[in-house]
């Protein structure tokens, strides 16, 4: 056998998945863009991210993502990279979940959790949050905690979400929290009792809060953990002892009436409070009026959520009353409750306080033609600096449509405006994109879907946008628009400066479908087309 022979030695090929390409990277971006500003059940329940704040949130997810696992796949250098690029995947989108559950952000006040943007250097923010959620038992909260058992260290921050504690390990993190609890300045514990019996849940509540009294926070968010009255007095000790809040989050926890009374019992002051959420519960009118006075006692909030809480007309009204003491406010939403009329007139009185105004969110509210109406003849003189507007399942049909025409008209700072299941149908829409068509260079998004709009109804809305520079998205899905309306509507957006990509998904279109008489006969579309021309709208100097 010769020397060549001899010192042949077969070839190993491995393939190392880890790092991705940069385009790999981009497309993930990408796809992940079009995910988060896809509709889905999660933009109906929480609204639909825009495409520019998509792109925004995909971009970042991927860097934060990418960095985690690059820093992973270090301390495995000989393996293939699979574990890094699992990691990748899944951290990925665990981030994409918290934006569409966070829904659109705000422009007056960005809602950004403590795990996405750190305000100050990482080494004072404590976050478990990520991964799947886990069952944390006394060993393993030794070592999860162990960091802020360190002598010197420097962290503010902490943030215990997505990690359910039992007994055991509630008492591990006792002792540590009151041993920093005087550094502490914001606080997440959402969600941190998930699948616990409900006397265990109570029993770490109130560890936690006895923990944390006499914390001086700025933030507290104790969304998603059930609480009731009952879980609200658990954490007792610690909202009794906060006088400095500026943030306090209390989403989907089951806040009734008593439940409510008692958090507006416990809490001993909101003076300095500038954000105050309550999205999701079961509030009702009675439980509103106790919100109602948290929110007279905070003069200095700026953002105000009160969606889907089942309030009806009396909270309605009371919320409202309470909110004219808010003269700072820059978002509002009241999305998502049974206030009717009454309380939409009563709102629209409120409205006029609220100079700084920004986002407003009234969808679903059943506010009718005559709570429309109020609503936006206040806004025209009193809001032209608003850049969100909502109104979005209020039954409004075209006999509102002047007086909201001649509202958006003197709105010219708007980003972005939602009409989306109302009955504006094409009489209505002529008015309607006619306001919107000079002007509004700001727009991005025009929402129009399920409003019984045919052909000339869709041409409008597309003229209306399609020589806006930087306008992102159009949704005319769900209406009655023929296929002919589509190519006109398509052949329009060509035409302008904008490509079809503004163009939103057209799957719930019905081209065969028909408006609902409305016991009035319907105008033909050469005479809708006629009003297209000299439409005048009344301002006030």
């Amino acid at each position: 056998m010769d020397s060549t022979t001899q010192d042949f030695q077969p070839r190993t090929f491995s393939i190392k998945l880890w790092p991705p390409s940069e385009s790999t990277r981009l497309m993930l971006v990408e796809r992940m863009t079009k995910n988060l500003s896809t509709e889905s059940l999660f933009s109906r329940k929480y609204g639909l991210v825009g495409k520019e704040e998509a792109h925004d949130n995909a971009k970042r997810i991927e860097e934060i993502c990418f960095a985690s696992a690059d820093e992973y796949f270090k301390k495995e250098p000989d393996g293939d990279g699979s574990s890094a690029v699992q990691l990748y995947a899944k951290e990925t989108s665990k981030l994409m979940l918290e934006v569409l559950k966070r829904g659109p952000r705000t422009t007056a006040e960005p809602e950004v959790p403590v795990v996405d943007t750190p305000l100050e250097p990482a080494d004072t923010v404590f976050d478990i949050s990520g991964g799947k959620r886990a069952f944390i038992e006394a060993d393993e909260a030794k070592e999860l905690l162990s960091p802020l058992t360190k002598p010197g260290n420097s962290y503010k921050r902490i943030c215990f979400s997505n990690r359910s504690f039992g007994i055991g390990a509630a008492n591990v993190a006792g002792p540590i929290l009151e041993s920093i609890k005087k550094q502490l300045t914001e606080v997440d514990i959402s969600d941190f009792v998930a699948g616990r019996p409900e006397d265990e849940a109570l029993d770490v509540m109130h560890i936690f809060s006895k923990a944390l009294e006499g914390t001086v926070l700025r933030y507290l968010n104790i969304s998603d953990n059930a609480l009731g009255e009952k879980g609200v007095r658990a954490f007792g000790e610690l909202l009794k002892s906060q006088d400095s809040l500026e943030e306090l989050y209390v989403m989907n926890d089951g806040i009734s009436e008593e439940a409510a009374n008692a958090l507006s019992e416990l809490i001993p002051s909101t003076k300095k409070l500038k954000v105050l959420h309550f999205h999701n519960n079961m509030t009702g009118d009675e439980g509103a009026m106790s919100i109602a006075e948290m929110v007279k006692c905070s003069p200095n909030l700026e953002s105000f959520r009160c969606s889907a809480t089942r309030i009806g007309s009396d909270g309605g009204v009371a919320l409202a009353e309470a909110l004219g003491t808010c003269t700072r406010l820059k978002k509002l939403d009241l999305r998502d409750n049974l206030f009717g009329v009454e309380a939409g007139v009563a709102l629209s009185e409120t409205l006029s306080k609220l100079p700084d105004l920004v986002e407003l969110y009234l969808s679903d509210l059943n506010l009718e033609n005559k709570g429309t109406i109020a609503i936006t003849n206040t806004l025209k003189n009193s809001a032209p600096q608003l850049e969100v507007l909502d109104i979005a399942g209020n039954e409004i049909n075209a006999k509102a449509a002047q007086a909201l025409a001649e509202c958006l008209k003197a709105m010219q700072s708007l980003k972005k405006l939602t009409l989306a299941e109302n009955e504006l149908k094409d009489d209505g829409a002529v008015v309607i994109a006619k306001s919107l068509e000079d002007g509004h260079s700001d727009l991005k998004e025009l929402d129009v879907s399920t409003n019984m709009l045919q052909r000339v109804g869709a041409r409008c809305f597309a003229q209306a946008i399609t020589n806006k520079l930087g306008f992102v998205q159009l949704n005319i899905n769900g209406n009655y628009i023929s296929d002919e309306g589509i190519d006109e509507v398509k052949e329009i957006l060509k035409g302008g400066k904008n490509s079809l990509d503004v163009l939103g998904p057209l799957d719930e279109n019905e081209p065969e479908g028909e408006a609902e008489d409305d016991d009035e006969e319907e105008e033909d579309e050469g005479e809708l087309d006629s009003k297209l021309q000299g439409l005048k709208f009344e301002q006030d100097e």
